[in-house]
């Protein structure tokens, strides 16, 4: 959980190259591609839900709220106006999922890249997407030379942590995130190159 790194940016893709990714994680109705600016309000609709579902009762309520605010659409168009690497999973032509990622921001880490977030609206939970998404994630960030990478989980959040768990991450660090007036206890799982 955290906010998108301004600092990675996706490359354009064009021809063979857009066509290679674009099969990438593609299976019939269900598929995995770059987020483009029309996906902002959609990502910000699942952005909502999810963190109403993850964060009710671990982060307090008005920061909660405000957090939520803070990222609606306009948000979400800037970043990808920005080129910033979001991807949205689509089942059935509808995006019900979203992966920000980028390079590391904890340097004391030996993990060149990071998952900062992964999201999916929450009916979709549960149904292995949130694995498909992972993957995605991980392919692209292998695809930017960043093989290793660390994904930072709220402590409380025990959904995620068992994910990223089953996932084969291990915990290399603990930390806090300052939310409001309250510090956060949060873990951070490493992932070595598959």
């Amino acid at each position: 959980m955290s906010a998108v790194s301004g600092k990675f940016r996706m490359a354009p893709l064009c021809g063979e190259a857009n066509a290679g990714y674009a099969s990438l994680m593609k299976l019939g109705q269900i598929g995995v591609r770059r987020a483009e600016i029309a996906d902002a309000g959609r990502i910000a609709d699942v952005h909502d839900a999810a963190w109403r579902q993850a964060y009710r009762g671990i982060i307090p309520g008005k920061d909660l709220e405000r957090m939520i605010a803070r990222r609606g659409p306009l948000w979400w168009k800037r970043a990808l106006d920005r080129h910033t690497a979001v991807l949205v999973l689509e089942v059935g032509g509808r995006i019900v999922g979203y992966a920000t990622l980028g390079p590391n921001r904890m340097r004391m880490l030996p993990q060149a890249g990071e998952i900062y977030e992964i999201y999916l609206d929450p009916d979709h939970q549960g149904l292995g997407f949130g694995k498909l998404l992972f993957e995605a994630a991980r392919a692209e960030l292998r695809r930017y030379g960043l093989a290793s990478f660390s994904v930072r989980v709220l402590s409380d959040n025990e959904p995620a942590i068992a994910f990223y768990e089953r996932l084969g991450g291990r915990i290399v660090a603990e930390t806090g995130e300052r939310i409001g007036e309250a510090t956060l206890p949060l873990v951070v799982f490493g992932f070595e190159p598959a």
